[in-house]
């Protein structure tokens, strides 16, 4: 049978139902001999994984990890610079806001860890352009059209050995831009209970014959998402797992992740993401809820996966567009900047501060100059943390990341 399919039924296969694998480029006949072909996995999983958490609008790194002891801090922000009431010291020089106070028992035990100044060269200030540079793994020169964990995930797991390649409950998909691969992106793990909503799509051509090599590829990729979806209904329902973790946006989103884990769905990569950082305006009543929600949300979540035996296998890691200025601005708030720390928290995380703190006494048009290229991070995370030393960022490796994450 070599049924031609009609526009309607194309575009229905095109654009997926509400779980979809992602699909970025415009197929054409072409794409099915080089980009489009489905990627032999030359090794299995290791049993690890990691949440991709963003803090969209670009969190204030100054204000999350405070250089109290400087005195050029308190120049920089004479209004909005915290005060000894407002923060948790961890160490001589340096303290966490007191909004991450539910995340203190983690830098306790040494499972959050904070790597600093990070940034690229170049920096680029729009929100769309940098959250696209950080998602691709770029420069702010040269752009890439791949997500940065997608091309080393598609060679190191097959895709029938997994549920997933990656699942995203966390708004845009960019960060698994592929052509190849099982990237979901869904609203809740109960959507793919609900028959009308996760309906497998259905147009006819069992045999996927076709001359078409545009449709051949569209017609692989849809039986790669039923696939998928099949897998894991099939988990879910047999889980009885119900997450308790608390809150409205970030703690809805990790909910969701627990109950996949729970149910044993095999996908190496999550990604979620709390909005609100773009705080031009207002910031200190913003951005203390904001990190309450962060801190609630990741420490709750330790707490479930520990009791399912699971925090030792999984690693939440932080980004962000861009940090904040370090110069407050005449709004009560600080505009787009440039470097900033990020966390890493897990159960195998050896905690603490690592890398430098960008000099405040060195600044470039108010901003902080990068100390450590944020491209290192995603070298741990493929080479120390999913083993697949074999990926496009071997040449960031950083020396001062040796032990960030235990074997």
């Amino acid at each position: 049978m070599n049924r031609k399919l009609t526009r309607r039924q194309i575009l229905h296969l095109a654009t997926g139902s509400v779980v979809m694998p992602f699909m970025t480029r415009t197929l054409d006949a072409n794409t099915a001999d080089t980009e489009g072909a489905l990627i032999e996995a030359t090794h299995g999983s290791n049993g690890k994984r990691v949440i991709l958490l963003e803090l969209a609008g670009a969190n204030d790194g100054l204000n999350t990890l405070i250089p109290f002891s400087d005195d050029r801090y308190h120049e920089l922000r004479p209004k909005l610079g915290l005060k000894k009431t407002e923060f948790n010291t961890i160490t001589d020089d340096f303290a966490l806001h007191s909004a991450l106070q539910r995340s203190m028992p983690l830098w306790e035990k040494g499972n959050l860890a904070l790597v600093q100044g990070l940034g690229y060269p170049s920096p680029n200030r729009s929100h769309f352009e940098s959250i696209a540079i950080w998602e691709t793994g770029g420069d702010g020169v040269s752009s890439r059209r791949d997500g940065w964990i997608t091309h080393a995930l598609e060679h190191a797991y097959a895709t029938d050995d997994l549920d997933a390649h990656g699942v995203s409950f966390g708004g845009g998909m960019n960060i698994f831009s592929s052509d190849t691969g099982t990237w979901l992106s869904l609203k809740s793990a109960q959507q793919l209970l609900n028959a009308k909503d996760s309906a497998l799509l259905s147009a006819d051509n069992s045999d996927g014959a076709t001359n078409n090599p545009a449709l051949a590829l569209l017609l692989e990729r849809n039986a790669q998402l039923q696939r998928a979806i099949g897998s894991i209904r099939t988990k879910l329902r047999s889980n009885r797992y119900k997450s308790k973790i608390p809150g409205r946006s970030l703690g809805r989103q990790l909910r969701h992740v627990v109950h996949l884990i729970a149910a044993g769905v095999d996908a190496p990569v999550y990604k979620v993401s709390l909005n609100g950082f773009d705080t031009h305006a207002n910031q200190r009543v913003r951005h203390q809820r904001l990190l309450q929600e962060l801190a609630t949300g990741l420490s709750s979540l330790a707490g479930e996966l520990q009791q399912m035996d699971e925090w030792s296998n999984t690693l939440v890691v932080t980004y962000s567009e861009f940090g904040r200025r370090a110069r407050e601005n005449f709004g009560g708030g600080t505009d787009h900047g440039t470097a900033a720390p990020h966390l890493v928290i897990g159960g195998s995380v050896n905690g603490g501060l690592w890398g430098d703190h960008p000099d405040l006494g060195n600044l470039r048009n108010d901003d902080l100059i990068h100390t450590m290229d944020y491209r290192s991070v995603y070298e741990r995370l493929l080479s120390d943390w999913l083993a697949i030393p074999e990926n496009n960022f071997a040449d960031f490796r950083d020396d001062r990341l040796n032990s960030l994450l235990s074997a």
